[in-house]
C-alpha cells in the first residue's frame, strides 16, 4: 500500500507540474507520498526523521512548501518544497 501511495503521489506531482503547476494536483500528490511514507516506514520513524535537530531547516521549508501550495501559491510553494527536500535528503 504505501509502495502504491508513494508511486501515486509522485505521478500526481508529476502531473501537476506538467499541467502548469495545478495546485490541485500538487497539493494531492503530496498529501499521497508523505501518506505513503507513512505506511512505508512508518508514523514513529517518520516523525524523527523530520525533526531531528540538524534537519529541522530543510523540514520547516519542505512542510513551509506544502502549506504554501494549498494555499493556492503553487510556484512558490514548489520551490520551498525542493529547497526542503534537498536540505533533508543531502
Amino acid at each position: 500500500i504505501g509502495v502504491g501511495l508513494v508511486g501515486f503521489g509522485l505521478f500526481f506531482l508529476l502531473f501537476g507540474i506538467l499541467l502548469y503547476f495545478d495546485s490541485v494536483l500538487l497539493a494531492f500528490g503530496n498529501l499521497l507520498f508523505l501518506s505513503g511514507l507513512v505506511f512505508i516506514i512508518g508514523f514513529w520513524r517518520t516523525f524523527t526523521f523530520f525533526f531531528q535537530w540538524p534537519k529541522l531547516k530543510g523540514t520547516s521549508f519542505f512542510f513551509g512548501g506544502l502549506i504554501v501550495v494549498l494555499m493556492r501559491w503553487p510556484i512558490l510553494g514548489m520551490l520551498l518544497e525542493v529547497y526542503g527536500f534537498i536540505s533533508l535528503f543531502r
